[in-house]
């Protein structure tokens, strides 16, 4: 991952999201897509916005990348190529494509546990 000086300085300052201050905080809206600086999002009033990655830059232009990530701040799925975190995490389970955005915390921990392979 070739992290810009800005993020490598948000992940050596930051152990989590909880430890950036709350003036410093941006949100992410997934209604209106707009990435804000106070809650609710001013643009469409959303009341339930999270609390944006310092690390992510929200635009991911790779359609399908083979393997994921994880952000080294917050945990979330990123891409390996660019470190957004605007990517959609699917896994094949008994031969069929499952988002994992709807799996539990445990579950999506074992996803990330598991031994990769490149047989290619």
């Amino acid at each position: 991952m070739h992290w810009t000086e800005e993020q490598k300085k948000a992940i050596d300052t930051y152990k989590s999201l909880d430890d950036i201050p709350v003036e410093e905080r941006r949100y992410k809206c997934h209604t209106c897509h707009h990435i804000v600086d106070e809650m609710p999002c001013p643009a469409c009033g959303e009341a339930n916005i999270e609390v944006m990655c310092p690390v992510d830059h929200c635009h991911c232009p790779h359609d399908i990348v083979e393997s994921l990530a994880y952000c080294p701040l917050c945990g979330a799925p990123i891409c390996p190529e660019c470190g957004s975190h605007d990517v959609s995490q699917i896994s094949r389970i008994t031969g069929y494509l499952s988002d994992v955005t709807g799996w539990n915390a445990a579950k999506q921990q074992e996803l990330k546990d598991r031994a990769h392979y490149d047989i290619g």
